[in-house]
C-alpha cells in the first residue's frame, strides 16, 4: 500500500464570531473539530456529509486556504502550517482545486486561456508563448478544442466551464488536487462526463484526489476510501466496498438509504432523520448525533465517541457499534 501524501492529524478549524457594538468574541463556529485522515498517493478519497458539515472547510485547510486552529497537516512529509510565504509559493503548484461554482471562479472579463495559463506566468514557468501551447494542450486534454482559448466565460456551458477549471488545476502538472463539488450543479449526464474526464486524468497523470460531495452514488463510482462527515467531525471511514455493504455508523446507514437504486421493484427501508442539524457554534454534548439518532442512549448524549479502528482500516465514531 502506498504511503500517505495528505496526513491529517487533530485538525480544528474555528471561524470566531463576534458581537456588540465593541466587537468582542463570544464564541467560535466549530466547521472542523478535531479530524485525523490520511489520503494516500494515487488514491480517491471521498468525503460525504450533509450542507454545512464542514467539507468544504477541511479542503480548504488542506490548501492551507483557511488557516487551522489546531492540529496538523502535512503534504509529503512537509508541514504546510510550519512554511513561510515564500516556501508555500514554491509549493502550491504541486496542490490545486477544483471548485464548486465553474463560473464563479472565473473572471467574466479574462479570456480563458488567460485565466488558464496565469499560474505558468505568476510562477516563472513559462513564456507568453509557451503557456498559450500549454494553455492549448490542456484544453484538448480536458474535452475542449483549441479555439476555446480566446472566448469568454460566459460563452461556455456549465458542463463545459468545469473543464475549464480542471484545465487551470492541472497545467501546473500538480499532484494533489481537491474537488469541492465539481458535480453537484450539473446534469446528470454532463455529470458522467465530468467524472470519466476526472478518471481518467488520475490514471494518466497519477493524481491524487480528495473528492467532496454529497451525492454518495457519485462518491461510490470514483472514490477508493470515504470518509463520512457530521457537524465537523468524521462519524466513519472505511473503503468504498465496506462502507457500502457494512454500515457500522446510523448516520452513514441513512445516508446510504437515500441513495437511489436502479431497480424500481426492488424494496430497502428508508431511514428518514428527524430535525435538522445542529448549530456548528453550539454543537450538543456527547455524541454530535445524538440529537437525530433514531437508537440514542444515554450514553450517546453524556460521553463524545472514540473514533475506533473497527478492522481492515474501517472505523467508526459510536458507542452502539
Amino acid at each position: 500500500m502506498s504511503e500517505p501524501l495528505v496526513q491529517v492529524k487533530g485538525l480544528k478549524t474555528y471561524f470566531p464570531i463576534h458581537k456588540g457594538i465593541f466587537g468582542g468574541k463570544t464564541g467560535d463556529v466549530r466547521a472542523v473539530d478535531g479530524i485525523d485522515m490520511a489520503i494516500r498517493r494515487g488514491e480517491t478519497f471521498g468525503l460525504v456529509g450533509e450542507s454545512g458539515s464542514g467539507k468544504s472547510t477541511i479542503g480548504r485547510t488542506l490548501l492551507r486556504l483557511s488557516d487551522k486552529t489546531e492540529g496538523e497537516v502535512t503534504f509529503d512529509g512537509i508541514d504546510l502550517f510550519g512554511l513561510s510565504p515564500a516556501e508555500l509559493r514554491r509549493i502550491r503548484p504541486r496542490m490545486q482545486m477544483v471548485f464548486q461554482d465553474p463560473y464563479g471562479s472565473l473572471h467574466p472579463r479574462i479570456r480563458i486561456g488567460d485565466a488558464i495559463g496565469e499560474a505558468l506566468l505568476d510562477h516563472g514557468i513559462a513564456t507568453k508563448a509557451e503557456a498559450r501551447e500549454r494553455v492549448r494542450e490542456v484544453l484538448s486534454l480536458c474535452g475542449l478544442a483549441p479555439y476555446h482559448i480566446d472566448r469568454f466565460p460566459h460563452e461556455f456551458s456549465g458542463g463545459q466551464r468545469q473543464r475549464i477549471g480542471i484545465a487551470r488545476a492541472i497545467i501546473l502538472n500538480p499532484e494533489f488536487i481537491v474537488a469541492d463539488e465539481p458535480v453537484s450543479a450539473l446534469d446528470v449526464s454532463i455529470q458522467a462526463q465530468i467524472i470519466n474526464l476526472l478518471h481518467d486524468l488520475q490514471e494518466s497523470r497519477q493524481l491524487t484526489y480528495l473528492f467532496i460531495s454529497h451525492d454518495l452514488s457519485v462518491v461510490e463510482h470514483l472514490c477508493s476510501t470515504i470518509g463520512v462527515l457530521y457537524l465537523g467531525s468524521l462519524v466513519e471511514m472505511a473503503t468504498r466496498e465496506d462502507l457500502f455493504t457494512r454500515p457500522q455508523h446510523p448516520y452513514t446507514k441513512a445516508l446510504l438509504s437515500a441513495v437511489p437504486i436502479p431497480n424500481p421493484t426492488a424494496r430497502r427501508e428508508r431511514i428518514v432523520l428527524k430535525g435538522d442539524i445542529p448549530s456548528p457554534a453550539n454543537p450538543p454534548s456527547g455524541c454530535k448525533f445524538h440529537t437525530r439518532c433514531p437508537i440514542a442512549t444515554s450514553v450517546c448524549r453524556e460521553q463524545e465517541p472514540l473514533f475506533r479502528d473497527l478492522g481492515g482500516g474501517h472505523f467508526a465514531a459510536c458507542h452502539l457499534v
